[in-house]
């Protein structure tokens, strides 16, 4: 009887992960290698885990483009939203 086994590449909600080769100097390997063992994890997950923390802090901030679409250009929507929102809320009563 065969069992259903977990994929062995950890999966987003994109779809697989991509894999790529990482180069790292003797020393920063020895302690990756070192950190991994002490937390029982595997060293890629701790690499997967910097790199998702380290590209959160810096990505760059973009503001949605919806922000600023219904901006007045006389800057009076404040003062006219009773004309403006007339007509929009019609009440209907059974």
């Amino acid at each position: 009887m065969a069992l259903w086994r977990r994929p062995t590449l950890p999966y987003t909600i994109y779809g697989m992960t991509a894999k790529t080769t990482l180069y790292l100097d003797a020393a920063d390997y020895r302690r990756l290698k070192a950190l991994a063992r002490a937390q029982g994890r595997p060293a890629a997950e701790l690499v997967r885990e910097a790199v998702a923390e380290y590209t959160r802090r810096h990505a760059v901030a973009v503001a949605p483009t919806s922000i600023g679409k219904g901006r007045s250009r006389t800057g009076t929507v404040a003062e006219r939203s009773e004309e403006l929102l007339a007509g929009m809320a019609t009440s209907r009563r059974r």
